[in-house]
């Protein structure tokens, strides 16, 4: 489904994610101030935020420990326009960086922003559950920190042409890697009314999902949906009119959900994590940056498993094997300040979560 070359070496540079949906940008509508929506949103999400890396401070706090030693590797799991991975380079001068991000135009950024750092960066084009082979092709199966900065980055939604925002005239994409095949526009025009409602339902978490995927069949049957905006103004006629007045863009939730669809992001997700726990030196930590509760949901699920005991219940002592192998360095999950949230508006749906190995597996002890 990714159709991702992960042998692609380059340079690196980071994205920075948008917020909760990945397709914040509003309908094109004027407001009091004078700008559309969509300019408005861009200003928060594109240049005006000026591509801030989310929760920066906090994130390289965190990480110190785990690469203040010698010749410490880190791997940016979501690499996109590398504003965590500048800073982390240029925190740690003996750092060095593997870069992992599934869109050519995220890697090329990335490659011309590290540039600086040439010599300490490995940028590689895959998806993030490809990070195991990533890392044993780059003579690294071992690392000492991983991030993770999840969703989609603000120059996918800031260009037309990708497919991710409502607020624009566009082809319905939405690939993050422009070479796979399924784009949200064979989805929409493929998918049974069914298995719309699915997606809908768990990967927008939206309420009227029958009703958007049965109006979305009907319209489809008169004429294929091609077009973002054809797609916004179908959900907008599904959704009852005293929910269109409040909650933002009525289209937001179901573009969430196509895009997970299409990009598989969750199931990366719940690979890709695993992965990295299992890569970690001992002390060495992880960081998630989450963007939606779906995605929030999955870390938490995930870094729970780690941090409890297993073996079978009743034992006086627990047994070496079943003793937990991480720790939780973040009570519950951490959010922005208002401050930052003030300054950078895309960091508003953020929620940080870490954890940190505190034993080896026993067969390697």
């Amino acid at each position: 489904m990714h159709g991702n070359d992960a042998g692609h070496a380059a340079h690196t540079q980071h994205t920075h994610r948008a917020g909760d949906t990945g397709a914040e940008h509003a309908e094109t509508e004027h407001t009091e101030a004078g700008r559309t929506e969509a300019e408005r949103t861009k200003a928060e999400h594109g240049e005006a935020g000026g591509h801030v890396p989310v929760m920066l401070d906090r994130v390289l706090q965190i990480l110190a420990p785990a690469l203040d030693r010698p010749d410490p590797v880190l791997v940016d799991a979501n690499l996109g326009l590398g504003g965590h991975a500048e800073a982390l380079l240029a925190a740690h001068p003996s750092l060095h960086l593997i870069g992992i991000d599934r869109d050519p135009t995220a890697i090329e950024r990335s490659a011309a922003r590290l540039a600086p750092y040439s010599a300490r960066i490995t940028l590689v084009k895959a998806v993030s559950d490809e990070l195991p082979a990533v890392l044993a092709r780059a003579g690294r199966p071992r690392v000492d920190a991983a991030l993770f900065d999840l969703g989609v980055s603000s120059p996918q939604l800031d260009e037309a042409e990708r497919g991710f925002a409502y607020s624009y005239e566009a082809p319905l994409d939405m690939r993050m890697d422009p070479g796979q095949e399924l784009t949200a526009e064979r989805v929409v025009n493929t998918y049974s009314e069914r298995d719309l409602t699915r997606i809908l339902r768990h990967y927008g978490e939206e309420r009227f999902a029958p009703r958007v995927a049965s109006l979305i069949t009907k319209e489809r049957a008169r004429e294929p949906i091609t077009s973002t905006r054809r797609l916004a103004e179908i959900v907008r006629a599904a959704i009852p009119a005293a929910t269109r007045r409040t909650g933002g863009n009525p289209a937001k939730r179901t573009f969430q959900a196509l895009r997970i669809e299409v990009n598989g992001e969750l199931a990366a997700l719940e690979r890709a994590l695993p992965a990295a726990l299992d890569a970690l030196t001992l002390g060495g930590r992880v960081v998630v940056l989450a963007y939606h509760s779906l995605e929030d949901r999955l870390t938490k699920r995930v870094l729970a498993a780690r941090v409890t005991e297993g073996g079978p219940p009743g034992l006086p002592v627990p047994r070496p094997e079943d003793l937990p192998r991480f720790r939780l360095v973040t009570r519950g999950a951490e959010l922005p300040g208002e401050e930052e949230v003030a300054r950078n508006p895309r960091a508003a749906s953020a929620r940080l979560r870490a954890a940190e190995r505190i034993r080896e597996p026993v067969d390697e002890d």
